[in-house]
């Protein structure tokens, strides 16, 4: 739908009805029994609602705004090793029962191994260290901030000719039963900005990428406004304009804090997945208690951290999230568990069984996943380059889970020559091998930042919400593909 440009209309306060008027405890408890009716092991009832709203601003104008709400329940059974799964997008009991008895039939055979989870068949728990936020109603109030990013990027510079916006927030609260005894709610709110700006200067056009946001309030935008958002995406595409073609071949590389470890979290992170270790596709199956990085390295995946766009209080099958040491100066400590695969490889969830909405099976999925903090002056780890890269920030990448190879490219990055960040470059890749890279991570700064504002993770089809971070971080040498140096 189009939204005139002095629309200041009212978003109704999502879910106004409570999960107890429709659909309280002792209902789903008797749906969990009832699938486990046929001889299955556990059950388990998901329930959710979310109210979003996507905001775009584009050639000046608010051109989409489109509101939505999307509420239903998803069933699992597993019975032996075998999972049935089904779902409904209606919150009523016979509905969700009918979504019961056709998983439980999914997940039938004639002779299973008995399924059981003792290490998680706690009562119900709290778990309040994130905190929830109303959204914001006003959206007079979020066409604003678009209107106000779009000024200020093409203020930056004539050579700006084009911007383009977007809004986006949800709040979303979930309900989960199973057949242990669990019962638990979460609610979970998120906004996000994102500014899009290309340049052009003769016959060279580039383009700039600035976001903000995270599970915060909506006065964040007071402090990360949205002028400063664009910005950032403004002066990243007119520093492109003066670019020149980055050399290839294997040299030191410096990447930035925060968003630079989008690089750990792909090339590293899902390695570290409790599916992919229990069917032994990862480079890093069977390795707990080895040493896969350099002493310098550790990694942590926390989804306990205030306002992190990955964080909640509980994951999607009621574990309570919290603090996990992946790898400890260098040596892996342990992996990513959801229930499944924890029970299959006689472990305990680590509260990372996430899924995008009631209509997926959860699975084992990062949060927040970030390099801690070391003793390095960031100014030192680049003083220490005669001749290599320093990476801004990084782009997509890609990476094969079995092999560990990655391949990122650089979207923002500089030439350092003799200690000194010179010209910026285009055209840089980043490739490696994961536990390589690991052991050659040689500087760590003091500075880690943990970006809550972008990360969005895709899995077998499923997109999520994760943040990523790191502190300025120095590789001694790899592979950089760009053009071919000349030797003289």
């Amino acid at each position: 739908m189009t939204l005139p440009d002095r629309t200041h209309s009212q978003i109704a306060p999502p879910f106004p009805i409570g999960f107890d008027t429709i659909l309280d405890y002792d209902s789903l408890s008797k749906i969990c029994e009832s699938a486990r009716v046929e001889g299955a092991d556990f059950s388990e009832v998901y329930v959710e609602r979310r109210l979003s709203t996507w905001i775009t601003l584009v050639e000046d104008k608010i051109n989409v705004v489109r509101v939505g709400v999307k509420a239903g329940a998803g069933v699992r059974v597993i019975r032996g090793t075998h999972i049935g799964y089904a779902y409904c997008e209606e919150l009523r009991p016979a509905s969700i029962g009918i979504a019961a008895k056709t998983a439980a039939y999914i997940s039938h055979e004639d002779n299973p191994e008995p399924f059981s989870n003792p290490v998680n068949i706690a009562r119900p728990q709290k778990n309040e260290s994130v905190s929830f936020y109303q959204i914001e109603a006003d959206a007079g109030k979020k066409t604003d901030l678009l209107r106000r990013a779009n000024s200020a990027a093409r203020d930056e510079d004539k050579r700006v000719t084009e911007v383009s916006c977007s809004y986006y927030d949800e709040v979303k609260e979930i309900r989960i039963v199973n057949s242990d005894g669990l019962r638990c709610d979460d609610q979970r709110s998120l906004y996000g900005l994102h500014v899009f700006v290309l340049t052009a200067d003769g016959g060279s056009n580039n383009s700039g990428y600035a976001t903000g946001g995270g599970r915060y309030p909506f006065t964040y935008f007071e402090k990360r406004t949205p002028e400063m958002i664009a910005r950032d995406a403004s002066r990243q595409a007119l520093r492109k304009l003066r670019s020149c073609a980055c050399p290839a071949g294997q040299f030191p590389v410096v990447i930035n804090k925060g968003w630079g470890g989008v690089l750990i979290h792909e090339a590293v992170g899902h390695g570290l997945e409790s599916d992919f270790n229990r069917r032994g596709s990862s480079v890093y199956t069977g390795k707990i208690g080895q040493k896969i990085a350099s002493e310098y390295v550790t990694i942590i995946d926390d989804g306990t951290i205030p306002n992190g766009r990955g964080s909640s209080n509980t994951d999607d099958e009621g574990t309570i999230t919290q603090k996990n040491i992946l790898i400890e100066n260098g040596i892996l400590q342990n992996y990513l568990y959801d229930k499944y695969n924890a029970h299959l490889m006689k472990a305990a969830p680590t509260g990372n069984g996430r899924r995008e909405n009631f209509t997926q099976l959860p699975m084992p999925r990062m949060t927040n996943t970030y390099i801690t903090r070391g003793n390095d002056d960031p100014e030192d780890l680049i003083h220490s380059v005669k001749c290599g890269l320093y990476v801004q920030t990084l782009g997509g990448g890609q990476v094969d889970i079995a092999s560990g190879n990655f391949v990122f490219e650089v979207q923002e990055g500089y030439w350092i020559e003799n200690g000194k960040i010179t010209y910026p470059v285009l055209g840089a890749n980043l490739i490696g091998h994961g536990p390589d890279i690991l052991n050659k991570i040689d500087g760590v700064g003091y500075d880690l930042e943990i970006e809550t504002g972008a990360g969005t993770c895709s899995k077998e089809g499923q997109a999520i919400h994760v943040g990523v971070g790191q502190p300025t971080i120095k590789i001694g040498k790899m592979t950089i593909g760009g053009t071919r140096l000349k030797m003289a």
